[in-house]
């Protein structure tokens, strides 16, 4: 059941909030216990054997996490907290990466090997990474809370189950014992319920509009042309940062309706003047698990630069593995491992850029690094690079013949043609739609903006009720977000 559509808006949604405010009047174990259900009802509704794998995966982890209170002895408990790892690793590993492992062994080796029959469980990337998070905060005794119910809700939680924000215990558990602020307040509920229209609002109409167009043009088996190939990469570029920034809009508002307050993971990542910078705005609280748990691990920057270099990379690695079990998932995050540590090395020597010069090498390097996220396979994605850089041809359409405009571009090296005739049939504004957004990605407030400077007011009101409206009447057309895919 997706975020963006009528069952879950218009029956599940409430149905919940309403449902949990009912029952924490009658005892707020009893609201808890309802919130725990309704979280493992939704992942059912979406399928039953993705609740089933949730369910094993919490009730495994759970009796790991308890067993490694109880045992005695610091290197018993260090033991089962990598015994606890390695499950969770080989089981994520097993429904998500066994038949990319297989495949790719079939291509070494010569020999066929069958792949599984398996279904990739909904969220499994999210809540695995939460429960290694649990984990190693029990292991460390900074979980607040270690009960059953506390578990369970931690990760199952049904706003970031599926696709984040990845929260640790510590920034969420007390929150579902703390009486004062899981009181209604309709201060909160109506600052929930803008975040909720606004990233609703950029979903279903700015991001599946954008949708239409990158799909057409991925898909494509052409050549694309220059200009082609620029709306395609732009447009799957924008589709992702407001369709992921409106995922983060409606999870941070459906759990502030609950009195939650869920950690930020968006902000305005396109204004980055650096690749690290992105990082910092870009799916934080992935970056920061990366570091925290990975990177950090490795060694970080405490073994010299050549050492740091290498955990960067092997870093970002395993970010574009956990992304997806393909090699164009891999080699996104290869690259951005390799920017990064160019970054680390241009500010050891001290450069610096103009300010707009590094807004530009940065937003063009992750538009082009986000062609291979998006593409199919590494052909498609050099396809659309060579269209880029104009390797392709450059058309333009016939209307502008015997113009100045037309006569500019001629002398670049421009044809007259039809130049989208690898794009899909959309309105001829749907085409530059992606650059029409860029000035209101790099100057408008972003929601974190937004929801910090919200009142509640008749202007606010209508504001709320004009997205929901429209996100509403949107949804018909709506796709599934897409990091509901990773």
């Amino acid at each position: 059941m997706l975020f963006n559509s009528y069952a879950f808006i218009l029956i599940f949604l409430p149905v919940t909030i309403g449902g949990f405010f009912a029952w924490r009047r009658f005892s707020p174990a009893a609201g808890r216990w309802y919130l725990m259900a309704a979280s493992l009802t939704y992942m059912g509704l979406w399928n039953i054997s993705c609740a089933l794998a949730l369910w094993a995966s919490v009730l495994i982890n759970y009796a790991l996490s308890r067993a490694m209170m109880i045992v005695e002895g610091e290197k018993k408990r260090k033991l089962l907290l990598w015994v606890a790892i390695i499950f969770n690793l080989f089981y994520l590993g097993f429904f998500k990466y066994a038949n990319f492992f297989l495949e790719n062994l079939s291509l070494l080796t010569g020999i066929a090997y069958l792949p599984i029959k398996l279904f990739i469980p909904l969220g499994i990337s999210f809540y695995t990474f939460m429960q290694i998070a649990w984990l190693v905060q029990t292991y460390r005794r900074e979980n607040p809370r270690t009960d059953f119910v506390s578990h369970v809700l931690y990760i199952t939680f049904f706003p970031y189950v599926i696709s984040g924000p990845i929260a640790y215990p510590s920034e969420v558990v007390t929150q579902f014992y703390d009486e004062r602020q899981l009181r209604f307040r309709f201060d909160e509920f109506n600052r929930g319920l803008f975040l909720f229209s606004l990233g609703l609002f950029k979903k279903v109409a700015v991001a599946d509009t954008l949708g239409h167009i990158a799909d057409g043009g991925f898909s494509t088996t052409g050549m694309l042309t220059l200009t082609e190939a620029w709306i395609t990469s732009l447009s799957f570029t924008l589709q992702l940062y407001f369709d992921f920034s409106g995922y983060t809009d409606m999870a941070l508002g459906m759990a502030r309706a609950f009195g939650i307050k869920l950690p930020p993971n968006f902000n305005s990542p396109l204004k980055a003047l650096d690749v690290r910078d992105f990082w910092r705005r870009w799916h934080m609280t992935l970056s920061r698990f990366l570091r925290d748990f990975i990177y950090i691990p490795l060694g970080g920057n405490r073994r010299g630069l050549s050492r740091t270099l290498v955990n960067i990379i092997v870093t970002f690695l395993i970010c574009g593995l956990w992304h997806g079990a393909q090699w164009t998932f891999v080699f996104w995050g290869f690259l951005h491992g390799v920017a990064l540590g160019i970054n680390r090395l241009w500010h050891q020597i001290g450069l610096r850029l103009p300010k707009v010069l590094a807004w530009f090498l940065t937003f063009n390097f992750v538009n082009a690094a986000f062609v291979f996220f998006r593409a199919p396979d590494m052909k498609t994605a050099f396809n659309i690079l060579l269209g880029m850089i104009g390797q392709n041809g450059f058309l333009i359409s016939p209307n502008l013949e015997g113009t100045r405009l037309g006569g500019i571009l001629t002398s670049l090296g421009a044809h007259f043609g039809e130049w989208r005739i690898h794009l899909p049939p959309a309105e001829t504004m749907e085409y530059f739609f992606c650059f029409l957004l860029l000035p209101i990605v790099l100057w408008a407030r972003n929601s974190n903006e937004r929801e910090a400077r919200f009142q509640s007011s008749w202007k606010t009101a209508l504001l709320v009720a004009l997205l929901f409206t429209v996100g509403l009447l949107c949804l018909n057309q709506s796709q599934s977000f897409v990091y509901f895919n990773f």
